[in-house]
């Protein structure tokens, strides 16, 4: 192989900010060969989601299957998988590991506030797909729903929560407190080795459409690379990098003018200009 290869196991986003196609293009920027199988449908644009068609979960395993039978996956993200089946699916799949290591993002709900995963499949998440992720990647309130909580409304109560879900089966959890406001974004990536938090300064804009989508897929992007040099992921160096990567994706956003809502980060700021 000469190139790095990550897939995103996602839902497609027809506005292009969030899912598969954020996805997509957060591999290309940063120098990765983009592979994608689809869970779900949505229909929706900056403003919410009015629809959502679910792919059947055979279907889902059908698509995997046929892609590992022929391509080498270095990094494969999960995103929005909808239905319990298709949790309990890719779980199957993946559980001896055929794509790579494996981030998480568990899309629960929406930047507008949409939910976007029944309760059957959050359980789902929490007993099939946990252990066989290596790195997962909630927010405040998908973190709350996991551990079945109170959201964390302070940055001390982070840490704990992290650790908590840890326990659940992920190699490495990264709970991001974004939703915490402040003049910064805080995170904090729990491992086996500890705690680490890493902050950013917060970003005044309205375009956040699919930031924890770009977030994740920039982690798989990173993680593809390592393991084509032939060296397992560090995720704190590769947390920072994705970082550093959404950040300049935020401060760029609202130049693309892109919808009357919540627009997208810029995915392929300093590559071309809006």
């Amino acid at each position: 192989m000469t190139a790095a290869v990550a897939l995103s196991v996602a839902g497609s986003d027809p506005s292009g900010g969030a899912g598969i196609q954020a996805d997509l293009k957060t591999f290309s920027a940063l120098g990765v060969y983009g592979t994608a199988v689809l869970t779900a449908l949505t229909a929706q644009n900056t403003r919410g989601v009015t629809g959502v068609h679910a792919v059947p979960a055979g279907f889902v395993g059908e698509q995997l299957a046929t892609l590992f039978a022929d391509v080498t996956v270095h990094a494969t993200k999960l995103g929005m998988l909808g239905t319990a089946d298709v949790v309990r699916e890719v779980a199957r799949v993946l559980a001896h590991r055929p794509g790579g290591p494996v981030v998480c993002d568990p899309v629960m709900v929406a930047t507008s506030g949409d939910r976007l995963i029944s309760a059957e499949a959050v359980d789902a998440v929490r007993t099939d797909l946990l252990p066989v992720t290596d790195l997962l990647t909630p927010n405040v309130p998908e973190a709350a729903a996991l551990l079945d909580v109170a959201p964390a409304t302070t940055v001390q109560e982070l840490a704990p929560q992290a650790t908590a879900l840890l326990a659940l089966g992920p190699v490495a959890v990264l709970l991001k407190g974004g939703h915490l406001g402040g003049g910064e974004s805080v995170d904090v990536l729990a491992t086996a080795g500890g705690v680490l938090e890493t902050r950013r300064p917060r970003v005044d804009t309205t375009s956040t459409h699919g930031t924890g989508c770009t977030l994740s897929s920039a982690l798989a992007a990173l993680a593809a690379r390592e393991r084509l040099a032939g060296r397992e992921p560090d995720w704190s160096p590769l947390v920072d990098r994705a970082r550093d990567y959404l950040q300049a994706a935020l401060e760029a956003g609202s130049a693309l003018g892109v919808g009357s809502g919540h627009g997208p980060v810029h995915h392929f700021a300093g590559w071309w200009e809006a």
